[in-house]
C-alpha cells in the first residue's frame, strides 16, 4: 500500500495567521489534518480533519476550537447525506464538498473531485462552515477551469464573491489573492 504524505503551509496574505496541514493519500482515502492560527478583531485556533475517499468526496470533518471545548462533526456517506454531531442535517442533502472559511484546502475537494478541463464550469453546492461560529449552511458556488493544473475561477453564486485562485499541478492553492498565499 503506497502512502503519500505531504506537508503544506499558507500564511494570511496580511497578518500573522498560518496554517500548517498534513496531507495523506493512501489506497482508497485522502485524509487532512491542520491546524490554522487566525488573526484579526478576535483571534482564535483551529484544529480541522477531513477525511475524503479516493475520489475526494467528503467522508468526515471534524474541527475543534481550541481551547474553547467546542466541536462540529459532520459525516457524509459520499453521496450527499450528512450528519451533523450524529443528527441528520437534510438542508445538506445532495452536497458532497464541505467549505471552511479559516482554510484554502477545502477548494482543493471540488477541484480534484470535478477534473475540469480548461473553459470548463461547474456549479456545486457546499457544507459552508463559518468560523468561530462553527454554523453550517449550503452554499452555492461555480468554479471553473482557467488553465488546467495551474488557475480557477472561484465564484459564490449567492452573492458577487470571486476569486482567480492560483493552484500547483495537485490542485493545491498556491495563491488565493487577499485571503491565503503559500508560505
Amino acid at each position: 500500500m503506497r502512502e503519500d504524505t505531504k506537508i503544506i503551509r499558507w500564511r494570511e496574505w496580511d497578518g500573522p495567521g498560518l496554517e500548517h496541514l498534513v496531507l495523506q493519500e493512501r489506497a482508497g482515502e485522502v485524509s487532512a489534518d491542520a491546524v490554522v492560527i487566525c488573526s484579526g478583531a478576535t483571534p482564535f485556533a483551529v484544529r480541522y480533519r477531513i477525511a475524503c475517499d479516493a475520489g475526494w468526496r467528503a467522508r468526515r470533518v471534524v474541527v475543534d476550537m481550541i481551547g474553547s471545548g467546542r466541536t462540529l462533526v459532520l459525516a457524509a456517506d459520499g453521496e450527499g447525506r450528512w450528519t451533523r454531531d450524529g443528527l441528520p442535517v437534510p438542508e445538506l442533502d445532495g452536497i458532497l464538498d464541505p467549505d471552511l472559511t479559516v482554510t484554502p484546502f477545502t477548494n482543493t475537494l471540488p477541484i480534484r473531485r470535478l477534473r475540469l478541463s480548461v473553459g470548463q464550469s461547474a456549479e456545486i453546492t457546499t457544507a459552508f462552515i463559518d468560523f468561530p461560529a462553527l454554523t453550517v449552511v449550503a452554499n452555492p458556488q461555480r468554479y471553473t477551469c482557467l488553465e488546467e493544473g495551474r488557475r480557477y475561477l472561484y465564484e459564490s453564486r449567492a452573492s458577487d464573491f470571486r476569486r482567480e485562485l492560483e493552484i500547483d499541478r495537485e490542485g493545491l492553492v498556491v495563491d488565493y489573492p487577499d485571503f491565503w498565499r503559500r508560505g
